[in-house]
């Protein structure tokens, strides 16, 4: 009691002044408002936009606690501490080294991600003199998530906050953004440092083995094999689908991302509608490129060969396509509002997606691209829904007139 009443005592002491909204946030952040309605008639919910944003980062907690100790395990592998022969019951398997290397490199990103995040969050709460929004807590939690592991930090740092100012404040703040931040933050990424995003860079832990040199592992993911012709890396359908695979930090569970789905639709917060079409219409690509295979109208010599061939309902266990379908596509600030635009939304996602997987072989991983591109089209496609009903309600006016 006696911290909650020397920050209450400390909030009313700048009360009014501009650092107002920066003591509010801590005090709400930590506490629930102590504010209450008086008059007139209110509806009450359990539920208000932090309540929503904790569910959502609770469903990602599992995605970034796997993708630490995979990320150790990845290193681990490649450097001969352990072996695929370990059976994944085994207590040398699950061992925290694997920990401690994932935690070194994984950590610091999480870091990055949330201060500076938050920073200019505040920093843009104190100018504009509004309440600091509760939005950026999962977009913090995302970016760690969905860039390369061996991104620098300052790289990291530039790109928070251009994705922040750009994509999210200057259009108004949490609610007003027509772009997803997270994605903003890895577009801007993408185009300015691509060598960074391509996965072809080694990262380095700092240690030195017996001959003097740093240990590293190279970052090659599935797609990049797949996108050179070089098949699955000797990966199993099962280590494909668990997640002890390379790859951003938290793409690799196919597992843990599934229950993160079932987390947001059983809450209510995450649109079925999305998920599925998304999944929908990555598997119709995925088919059309079987097809263009199958009747022999691409040959192996083809740089398209190696995606296209891919079976296509392994497309959902490469790559990022499931997660954008979980946690990218169904932000509900940017995706569609309608019913049936949720269903045309999310399925143009999956479809273009799988699109530019095959046709960019420098970078084999479109979702992203594709999910920004439809929050764009997204206001057009519900307006086109909400026309048609318009129509049709007019038509059957018309009808009962007569």
């Amino acid at each position: 009691m006696g911290m909650k009443q020397s920050l209450h005592k400390l909030k009313l002491k700048y009360e009014g002044t501009k650092m107002a909204p920066a003591f509010n946030a801590i005090h709400t952040f930590l506490y629930l408002p102590n504010e209450t309605t008086h008059s007139g008639g209110h509806v009450r919910a359990a539920d208000d936009l932090k309540r929503t944003m904790n569910m959502v980062i609770l469903s990602l907690v599992p995605c970034l606690l796997f993708g630490i100790f995979n990320a150790g395990y990845q290193y681990n592998l490649q450097t001969g501490d352990v072996t695929k022969a370990l059976s994944f019951f085994s207590l040398e398997f699950w061992n925290m080294a694997n920990f401690s290397v994932g935690a070194w490199k994984v950590l610091p990103l999480v870091i990055v991600s949330y201060g500076v995040g938050l920073a200019v969050e505040f920093i843009f709460a104190v100018i504009k003199g509004h309440e600091v929004e509760e939005g950026y807590l999962v977009t913090g939690m995302l970016v760690p998530l969905i860039v390369p592991i061996d991104i620098p930090l300052w790289m990291l740092t530039v790109a928070v906050i251009f994705g922040v100012v750009i994509g999210k404040e200057v259009f108004g703040g949490t609610g007003m953004n027509i772009l997803n931040p997270a994605l903003t933050i890895r577009a801007f990424l993408f185009f300015a440092y691509p060598t960074w995003m391509s996965g072809d860079k080694v990262w380095v832990t700092g240690a030195v083995d017996t001959v003097g040199q740093p240990d590293a592992i190279t970052g090659e993911t599935i797609l990049g094999s797949l996108a050179q012709n070089n098949g699955f890396m000797d990966l199993s359908t099962m280590d494909q689908f668990l997640g002890f695979i390379p790859g951003s930090v938290g793409e690799t569970s196919k597992l843990l991302i599934i229950v993160g789905a079932l987390i947001l639709i059983l809450s209510k917060i995450g649109s079925w509608r999305i998920i599925f079409s998304t999944l929908v219409g990555a598997l119709t690509m995925g088919l059309i490129f079987n097809g263009v295979v199958s009747a022999g109208w691409i040959d192996e010599s083809s740089k398209f060969f190696g995606l296209m061939d891919v079976v296509f309902w392994q497309h959902l266990f490469i790559g990022s396509i499931l997660f954008g379908a979980v946690f990218m596509a169904t932000d509900p600030v940017t995706a569609s509002q309608t019913n049936k635009g949720k269903w045309i939304y999310g399925f143009l996602i999956g479809f273009i997606s799988i699109m530019i997987r095959v046709f960019n072989p420098a970078y084999p991983e479109g979702v992203f691209l594709a999910i920004l591109l439809m929050n764009v089209f997204a206001p057009t496609i519900d307006h086109y829904v909400l026309e048609g009903n318009i129509k049709r309600r007019a038509k059957r006016l018309k009808v009962k007139t007569v």
